[in-house]
């Protein structure tokens, strides 16, 4: 919008709103100087208040300044883009948590605005006369933004532009361009643009000009190149704690197979961290039973809420835990505790001597919880046991895929002899032993099923109760009690 004008100079101000489908908008405030020097050259300068909303709510305010120099045949650009006021702006929703060593690391989530410039250099391609109304024009430049401790996001830009000065049905002045743009920078790779832009004066409300403007003239006229966007990058990179604990307040401890060699070691830190959840990283080779703690959980992969010191939650993604047991004296792999938990878990048996072999044993146990864990148990000359849960009560088997099998012996998933009150839901049951016999779930008149017992299933094998049950589990494809 002119504001001042003479014969070499315009004063005008510019003003722009854009909005977008990431619930993201911004408004641009401005005013632009322009003047025509005698030696076929404009230059120009502009300045601008920038306010953005951001899709994750937040308001950035920057200054953009910027210079010009344009002739008939080349342009020249520089933007600045200065960030005001408030730079960063907490989004709870990046919170990021991982496990280094022994420790949950938790960075808070960020959002930050960038300050930066950028430039470029035009040049008109002489396929159309300069006096023409048809102009063909070929820019390259770049870019760079930085911020503290975000990724600096700097690259090229190409654009072309073909512009036609005079619009069929439409007054002097009008103008229709059609141009495209590629840029690349690291942290959002290339982008892609086509634009069509229609321009058509008002100047119709105040009469007409006597005559055509010069091909400098027109150039007094051209948009305002600059950055649309206040850019800025969100993700993790505010303050970072060591999280202690889960997102309902139990303490947390790490424990890796790196610094925790031994199953002694392992059981003594398990002794040690008592009624907590207990992390496990990395593969724990055991030639005796892990013996789990009373109240403890356990985990050993997918992902659980965490909480920092200050309060801030994030999700933390557990990269994956085993348990193997390869070892003709080692019965069991892992012992359950009374109102003990194990989560997301491998645990393998492989049981080469005499005796039977257990992958995860809560005999005699309370109120212990096995569930989306990957087990398996195989013996040579004793029994492969999955999981035993004989006169177990209230215990919950759920979302686990099992594994049994033997050399010579019997093959049996889950043993529920005598168990109270158990629940066995949603549990994959595989039994390859050949030539033995194969029992995906064993019980007797001693054993009650909850109401929820159901949507397992079994590759193969048989349910064998010694006496009818109370309640029933549900197999998907073999009939059970």
């Amino acid at each position: 919008i002119p504001l001042l004008q003479n014969d070499d100079t315009l004063f005008f101000t510019n003003m722009r709103a854009r909005m977008d489908d990431q619930s993201s908008r911004e408004g641009n405030f401005g005013f632009g100087l322009r003047h025509m020097l005698e030696s076929g050259w404009n230059l120009g300068g502009i300045a601008y208040f920038d306010r953005r909303e951001t899709e994750w709510g937040n308001y950035f305010n920057q200054v953009t300044l910027g210079v010009e120099a344009l002739s008939t045949d080349w342009d020249f650009r520089a933007n600045a883009y200065l960030p005001q006021g408030r730079r960063s702006h907490e989004v709870d929703a990046l919170n990021e948590a991982t496990i280094t060593g022994t420790s949950v690391m938790f960075t808070a989530g960020e959002e930050r605005s960038m300050s930066g410039f950028d430039a470029e250099v035009g040049w008109r391609v002489p396929v159309y006369e300069p006096e023409g109304p048809k102009q063909f024009r070929l820019f390259a430049g770049g870019y760079r933004f930085t911020g503290d401790n975000v990724d600096d996001i700097t690259g090229p830009r190409l654009r072309g532009e073909l512009a036609f000065d005079e619009v069929p049905w439409l007054w002097e002045g009008s103008r229709f361009s059609f141009g495209t743009e590629w840029q690349h920078d690291d942290p959002r790779g290339s982008q892609g643009f086509v634009t069509a832009r229609l321009r058509i004066p008002l100047q119709i409300f105040g009469g007409t000009s006597s005559r055509s403007l010069t091909p400098m003239e027109r150039r007094m006229t051209d948009p305002v190149i600059r950055d649309i966007d206040v850019v800025s990058q969100a993700g993790a990179f505010g303050a970072t704690e060591v999280a202690t604990e889960t997102a309902d307040g139990e303490a947390l401890t790490v424990l890796d197979s790196a610094s925790t060699t031994t199953v002694a070691d392992l059981n003594t830190a398990l002794t040690n961290a008592g009624s907590t959840t207990v992390i496990l990283s990395g593969t724990f080779s055991t030639n005796a039973a892990v013996q789990v703690a009373a109240g403890q959980t356990l985990v050993g992969g997918g992902t659980m809420t965490v909480k920092s010191p200050s309060g801030k939650t994030a999700t933390l993604l557990v990269p994956g835990a085993t348990i193997a047991a390869q070892d003709t004296a080692t019965s069991s792999t892992v012992v359950m505790a009374d109102n003990s938990t194990l989560r997301n878990m491998t645990v393998t048996n492989y049981r080469n001597g005499a005796g039977n072999a257990y992958a995860v044993n809560l005999q005699n146990k309370t109120g212990v919880t096995i569930e989306n864990s990957t087990i398996t148990s195989y013996g040579n000359s004793g029994t492969g046991f999955g999981i035993d849960a004989y006169n177990s009560t209230n215990a919950v088997i759920r979302g686990n895929t099992v594994t049994a099998s033997s050399s010579a012996a019997n093959a049996i998933g889950m043993r529920a002899q005598d168990a109270t009150n158990i629940t066995i839901a949603d549990n994959s049951i595989s039994l390859p032993t050949a030539g033995a016999v194969k029992y995906v779930l064993q019980g007797n008149n001693g054993t009650s099923f909850n109401a929820t017992s159901t949507g397992n299933t079994a590759s193969s094998g048989t349910c064998n109760f010694f006496t009818p049950p109370t309640g029933s589990v549900g197999f998907g494809s073999i009939n059970c009690p």
